[in-house]
């Protein structure tokens, strides 16, 4: 049995038992399907108060390595491995190959990848979208809304919101396969040639509607990702505000030392 202490050097006492039990997940000494020990062996292990347990398992659960089932107690999660999202993964060559963004990525991974379309249509443009597009508040843009799954587990949802008066002529955008290459392939063949694409990311809990989409526990932390992708000629044609599973990416990118 362990000792009482509730702090010390290291932090709070339920903050140690918590970095102990996802140690023990990420080491595979608790595997996937397993169930966490209870409330009473954690307090009997730990030499703790079942308050000191309630909020060790909150941040266990922040984690997104378990699940609360009602009435069973805490599994751990079978998720797949991480996979890199690199700086490249944009480059023309992949487009003119005929692969999106993602899925050529997840196919490099070696992974089975599924992109499940939501929504497709109008909408009046969010506040920050509009900003970013250049224009007002509430101006209708074309949004595309979809769900994308890797080896069959929910790892990220992304909505692009693209100007009218540039869509309305690229029946395309309209489908829900918009052809090989995607949105961006289709943008080209249009005219539209890219520049760069600019991102920025905030790491944060994820809202109890976040968490069910991407089957994480409350609280899970997620990347929440904001894209501008950028034409030669200056143009912001898409906005891509994008949440993802934590716990599924590693960020890679290529900073160039050249003038």
């Amino acid at each position: 049995m362990g000792t009482a202490v509730e702090g010390g050097r290291s932090g709070p006492r339920y903050v140690q038992i918590a970095d102990e039990i996802v140690r023990q997940i990420r080491a595979g000494v608790l595997k996937p399907g397993d169930m966490v020990p209870s409330e009473s062996e954690l307090v009997e292990r730990y030499g703790v108060s079942g308050g000191t347990i309630r909020k060790a398992m909150v941040e266990v659960r922040a984690s997104g390595l378990v699940e609360t089932r009602h009435g069973k107690g805490s599994i751990v999660k079978d998720r797949p491995p991480v996979r890199h999202r690199s700086s490249d993964r944009f480059r023309r060559s992949h487009r003119q190959g005929g692969k999106a963004a993602y899925l050529a990525e997840s196919a490099r991974s070696g992974a089975t990848a599924k992109v499940s379309v939501l929504y497709i249509g109008p909408m009046e443009a969010p506040e920050d979208a509009a900003r970013r597009l250049g224009v007002p508040a509430g101006t209708q843009v074309l949004a595309r809304r979809r769900l994308y799954f890797r080896n069959g587990t929910p790892v990220e949802t992304a909505t692009s919101y693209l100007p009218w008066d540039v869509v309305k002529e690229i029946p395309e955008l309209f489908a829900e396969n918009p052809g090989g290459g995607g949105i961006y392939a289709r943008l080209e063949d249009h005219g539209h040639e890219f520049a760069e694409f600019v991102e920025t990311l905030q790491a944060r809990p994820a809202s109890k509607v976040e968490a069910s989409e991407l089957a994480l526990s409350p609280g899970a932390p997620v990347v929440h990702l904001i894209r501008e992708a950028r034409t030669t000629a200056g143009l912001v044609v898409e906005v891509c505000d994008t949440l993802m599973a934590a716990d599924q990416f590693v960020f890679e990118y290529r900073i160039s030392a050249a003038d």
